[in-house]
């Protein structure tokens, strides 16, 4: 069976230890750690992660040898600009189109997020989408920890 190949933002992490996010977030890092998926993170995950309280640097300290990492290179950085271009977000949310560039170069699956106003979006989604495909990358996903890990009938 094919591991997801899944790129994870900063808000997952720290959902953790948000109230409404708690019990989805974890539910979702006990699937992975079940070896369900692959976990990617980048350097922009890392730059958050710093600015983050405490329990969630500990949080993501503790699982970061069990993650990917991929690094920003020119093909990210284009992409995120034709997202930007494309203005699917603006300038001030570069850091959002990066981590779905990030997410697309790296060929991952999909992304997670609990980012719902410049990432998991229904608007939002198919523009990504759209760019991805015109700039010959492969269309992702884009769902937040609760509905990756969902396991209704």
């Amino acid at each position: 069976m094919h591991k997801l190949k899944l790129y994870l933002d900063t808000s997952v992490f720290g959902g953790v230890f948000d109230e409404q996010f708690s019990d989805a977030s974890r539910k979702f890092f006990e699937a992975a750690e079940r070896e369900r998926f692959q976990i990617v993170i980048s350097a922009v995950v890392f730059d958050e992660i710093s600015l983050a309280p405490r329990q969630v640097r500990e949080f993501f300290d503790g699982l970061l040898s069990r993650m990917e990492v991929v690094d920003i290179d020119k093909a990210a950085l284009d992409l995120q600009g034709a997202y930007l271009k494309h203005n699917i977000v603006t300038a001030k949310w570069y850091d959002d189109a990066l981590h779905v560039a990030l997410a697309t170069v790296a060929g991952c699956d999909g992304i997670v997020s609990w980012n719902f106003k410049h990432i998991v979006n229904f608007r939002k989604i198919p523009l990504y989408n759209a760019v991805n495909i015109l700039s010959e990358y492969k269309s992702l996903f884009i769902h937040s920890p609760m509905e990756v890990v969902y396991e209704g009938k």
